[in-house]
């Protein structure tokens, strides 16, 4: 029936639109509350005393969407819990003022029973939610403002209707109203988008069909087309591009409804939008092509699509990501495998010099690591400044890392100097990264495939002594690190690694058997004299409070390790203040036992680095482990 041929209610002219609500409340929880097979239940005085109004507020049923959320809901996604029981009625307690009545029993019961959801929903809301389309015509003839009144968040009646998908009522909204079809809320939406975000097909072809502009956008502008990609809504998409929908429209962050097609991985929403015209060249506020956003999301058949239609396959985003490098990082084997395929350029790196294989590594991908190892430039590697064995070694990849090496990765590959300078260590070689984490299989695995112990400015042996880790510290003295290395930025007159962990006496008695050089320990430049407290020395280290428990045997085994020494002044001080340290100082005297000085003079001979080959030697085993320091006899 047409709006004009409805007659007006004269009998509800004189009421507000607040007025005609409560009315159609109070018949609601009328209905609510009404027998089963009752088609009436009203008294003679209450009909007498208020006609009959529209019933405009129904309790939304089972079948029913949820109300849709009002504060800022997920994209696709409007969920409401369901509403909980009200609790039992507390026992009724006789009013002798106000006795108790079957009406107001009645009524209170009501009341209380949908007081939850009149907070939740308005009645307006919940009678188009039940598609009630018979109070909505009373509403029109009424006249009722509250039509086209938008609410708190711009949102009218049509809205409504369209969002739930109640196409009886969008017809009578239309056409009681035709002017409302393209009216925005306060997001700029009409109720196009609305219904085309929640699927429902008859609505928007109606609104199309009514006058609805398939391009108006939102406060993102977001277009209706762009909302129905977004949503995998296929059949709206198709009627909204045959009326008129612009496919190349783009939202504030630049991406086109192809963007968000080839982000589902939707091959018919591509096809349809590639047929109506759609751009591959349309990039977003990154840089990203739609293609782009296939590989990141590894659609393989979306990939091959778009080919076929002319994508770039190695159109780089604002960084110098390729699609390529987006499918390897995101770890999709079938996209990578299929841009191989169509020959991506497995050499085109980012603007921060990175290729696919980097990325790969990063992200523990181990079977895309196999795939492009064959592939990528060695040349290139080294341009970029930094080997996939560093991120290996830095990530703690370890089956990666056994691969690189095994595919013959330079395992002594340093950093370039820009990327050395990233870290404060100035750290360059995988093997400092594998110490440096604490990583002892992957520092074996270095060492054993050739890594040079010492090419760090920082020497990872004294990375392993400050950590304490013992098993670190043999591996990396086994495979030659420098015990007597230096702190470039600290230079001592004495070895390093001594001061980094000397209170550790069994790591000190290591380091001193693999030939750290103890006697620049007694050099003190002071003497007999008074040690001024600024300076430097062995002696004002080892005297320091953090070592006061341990200062006399430390003292005592870097005796056994030099000849003909004299303890300074801050020595014999420190000596001194324990009564059980006074051997110690007779320690130091002259005349040193011949053993130990003959002892002191093979193992000089012998050199530092071939220290650990003292067991080729003709010698007796005893002999042998007396020179290792594995045998200890008395000096007194």
């Amino acid at each position: 029936m047409a709006v004009s041929d409805l007659e007006d209610y004269d009998v509800y002219s004189h009421l507000s639109d607040e007025e005609l609500l409560q009315i159609a409340v109070e018949r609601s929880l009328a209905d609510i509350h009404r027998p089963p097979g009752s088609d009436q239940i009203t008294s003679s005085s209450s009909s007498a005393s208020a006609p009959a109004a529209p019933a405009v507020l129904a309790t939304p049923t089972q079948t029913n969407p949820n109300p849709r959320q009002r504060h800022d809901p997920p994209r696709n996604l409007y969920y409401v819990p369901h509403l909980q029981p009200p609790p039992s009625d507390p026992p009724e307690v006789p009013n002798c003022a106000n006795p108790p009545t079957a009406l107001s029993q009645f009524l209170y019961k009501g009341f209380k029973s949908v007081s939850l959801f009149l907070r939740e929903v308005s009645p307006l809301q919940a009678l188009i939610m039940n598609g009630d389309a018979e109070a909505l015509m009373d509403l029109v003839r009424c006249r009722s403002s509250s039509l086209t009144d938008p609410d708190d968040e711009g949102w009218m009646a049509l809205h409504e209707a369209a969002f739930y998908g109640q196409i009886q009522c969008v017809r009578i909204l239309v056409r009681a109203h035709p002017d409302s079809v393209n009216k925005c809320n306060l997001k700029n939406q009409t109720a196009l988008p609305l219904a085309a975000e929640r699927g429902n097909v008859s609505c928007v072809d109606f609104l199309l069909k009514h006058g609805a502009d398939p391009n108006i956008a939102n406060k993102d502008q977001e277009t209706p087309l762009f909302t129905a990609c977004q949503h995998l809504k296929v059949a709206i998409v198709d009627l909204l591009l045959k009326s008129g929908a612009q496919v190349n429209r783009c939202c504030s962050q630049g991406l086109s409804a192809l963007h968000e097609a080839c982000r589902h991985g939707c091959l018919e929403l591509c096809r349809l939008l590639l047929e109506a015209g759609a751009s591959l060249q349309t990039k977003n506020i990154y840089g990203i092509q739609p293609f782009f956003t296939a590989a990141q999301h590894g659609h393989v058949d979306v990939i091959h699509l778009l080919v076929k239609n002319g994508a770039d396959i190695n159109g780089q985003a604002g960084d110098g990501a390729s699609p390529l490098y987006e499918a390897c990082k995101n770890g999709h084997v079938s996209a990578v495998e299929a841009l191989l395929s169509l020959r991506a350029d497995t050499n085109r790196s980012t603007k921060s010099g990175l290729l696919p294989l980097h990325v790969a590594v990063q992200n523990n991908h181990i079977r895309i690591v196999s795939l492009l190892i064959p592939v990528t430039s060695s040349v290139r590697v080294r341009r970029s400044g930094i080997s996939p064995l560093h991120i290996a070694a830095e990530r703690d990849r370890d089956d990666i890392m056994e691969l690189l090496i095994k595919s013959g990765f330079n395992v002594n590959a340093k950093l370039s100097e820009e990327r050395s300078m990233m870290y404060k260590d100035r750290r360059s070689t995988p093997l400092y990264f594998s110490i440096y984490n604490g990583n002892l299989e992957a520092a074996e695995m270095l060492l054993e495939a050739g890594a040079d112990p010492n090419l760090d400015i920082f020497n990872p042996l004294l990375i392993a002594v400050r950590l304490g880790r013992m098993d670190m510290t043999m591996l990396l003295l086994k495979y030659g690190a420098d015990v007597n290395a230096q702190i470039s930025t600290q230079p001592s007159s004495f070895p390093s690694a001594l001061l980094l962990n000397m209170e550790c006496l069994p790591m000190l008695k290591l380091l001193l058997d693999h030939g750290c050089d103890a006697r620049p320990c007694f050099d003190c430049p002071y003497g007999h004299k008074p040690h001024p407290s600024e300076d430097m020395q062995f002696c004002e280290a080892v005297s320091s409070t953090s070592f006061y428990r341990v200062t006399g045997p430390i003292i005592s085994m870097l005796l056994d390790y030099v000849s003909h020494v004299r303890l300074c002044s801050r020595l014999l001080e420190v000596l001194d203040s324990h009564s059980g340290w006074a051997p110690i100082k007779l320690k130091a005297l002259p005349p040193h036992p011949l053993m130990q000085l003959c002892r002191l003079k093979i193992r000089r001979l012998v050199g530092v680095r071939r220290l650990k080959l003292l067991h080729t030697l003709p010698l007796p085993a005893r002999l042998i482990r007396f020179l290792h320091y594995d045998i200890q006899y008395s000096l007194t």
